[in-house]
C-alpha cells in the first residue's frame, strides 16, 4: 500500500460526480498547494475534458491521488490526521473550528453529501454558516453552496488558522 506524503492540510473528495467542480477544486488545490484526494466511484473519466478545462492548465500543478473507496483513502493518509466532514448540516461552525496539521478537509457528492457511514467515521463535521439558508425542508432561503465555492471557503479558513499563508 502507498502511503500519502504529510501535508498540514488535504482535501479529499468522496465520490464527485460534476466534472467543473472537480477541476475548479483541483484549481484551488493548486492555487493553496495543497493536496487532493479523489474518493471511488468517481461520476466522469479524469480524462474528462469538461474535468481538465475546468481546471485550466493548472493539472501539472495539483498534487493528485485517487482511491478505490473510503477505506483504501482513509488506510493511505500519513499519521497523524483527522478526517474533517464538511457537510451543510449538523457541524461545528467553521470560522470556531480549531485545526491541526494533517486535517484532511473531506467533501462529499454534489447531490446527495457524505453518507451517514462515512460521517460517522469523520472526526468532526463542520459547516459554513449561511444566514439566508433553508429551512429544513429546503425552503425560504439557499439549500447548499456550490461544492468548489465551499471547499474554496473552507480550505482558505484552515490556511489561515494553520498559518500557511
Amino acid at each position: 500500500m502507498t502511503h500519502l506524503k504529510p501535508s498540514p492540510l488535504r482535501v479529499a473528495l468522496f465520490e464527485p460526480r460534476i466534472p467543473p467542480n472537480t477541476g475548479n477544486i483541483a484549481r484551488t488545490c493548486a492555487a493553496f498547494d495543497l493536496p487532493l484526494s479523489l474518493i471511488e466511484p468517481l461520476g466522469f473519466s479524469i480524462d474528462d475534458r469538461q474535468l481538465k478545462r475546468a481546471g485550466l492548465d493548472y493539472w501539472p500543478h495539483v498534487n493528485l491521488s485517487v482511491h478505490t473507496n473510503f477505506q483504501a483513502f482513509k488506510n493511505s493518509l500519513a499519521k497523524p490526521f483527522r478526517v474533517i466532514g464538511c457537510s451543510r448540516r449538523d457541524g461545528v461552525a467553521l470560522q470556531g473550528f480549531c485545526f491541526e496539521p494533517g486535517d484532511v478537509l473531506l467533501f462529499g457528492r454534489e447531490d446527495t453529501g457524505l453518507p451517514q457511514p462515512v460521517r460517522d467515521q469523520c472526526d468532526q463535521i463542520l459547516t459554513i454558516p449561511m444566514p439566508c439558508s433553508a429551512d429544513s425542508d429546503g425552503q425560504g432561503g439557499v439549500r447548499s453552496l456550490n461544492l468548489s465555492v465551499a471547499c474554496a471557503i473552507a480550505c482558505f479558513q484552515a490556511g489561515l488558522k494553520l498559518q500557511l499563508w
